[in-house]
């Protein structure tokens, strides 16, 4: 078993810009489909907790761009949890780009999203589901599994 979670992606046209390299939005555009992805397939409950009040808010979400990659190309986007605390989740991502077997590291990004409940105008701080805590053990980083893993 891996350590992280995979989603495989091939690059379209539509994701590039006039010089034909992706535009850099897209990388964010992964990362959130490469974490309902992991929702959907590891914590389906928690998608019902979202359809009811729990709200995933992403405070925020940064990428370092290491090489282009361009139409057609062959992308892996790996999540791994980086720190658990209390009510908030960071995940770290790596854009790897596949060609013929040989991988190759292109992006690297992380994410960090607040768990909230509560109307829209008054939303307060809720704890990390149980079962999204259980469904991001498996793919914890050795510093969070060394104790970075942050339970208040």
């Amino acid at each position: 078993m891996t350590d992280y979670y995979e989603i495989r992606h091939v690059v379209g046209f539509e994701e590039t810009n006039l010089v034909g390299n992706v535009y850099y939005v897209n990388y964010l555009r992964w990362q959130g489909r490469c974490r309902e992805m992991f929702l959907k397939e590891k914590a389906p409950a928690v998608l019902a907790e979202v359809r009811d009040d729990l709200k995933l808010f992403t405070l925020k979400v940064e990428c370092e761009f290491f090489a282009e990659i361009t139409a057609f190309d062959e992308l892996s986007v790996r999540m791994r949890l980086e720190e658990l605390t209390r009510t908030q989740v960071q995940f770290s991502f790596d854009y790897v780009k596949v060609t013929d077997g040989e991988e190759s590291l292109v992006a690297r990004g992380r994410q960090r999203v607040a768990c909230m409940r509560g109307p829209n105008t008054h939303t307060a701080p809720t704890p990390v589901p149980e079962e999204l805590r259980r469904a991001l053990e498996p793919y914890a980083q050795p510093s969070a599994r060394a104790g970075a893993v942050v339970a208040s």
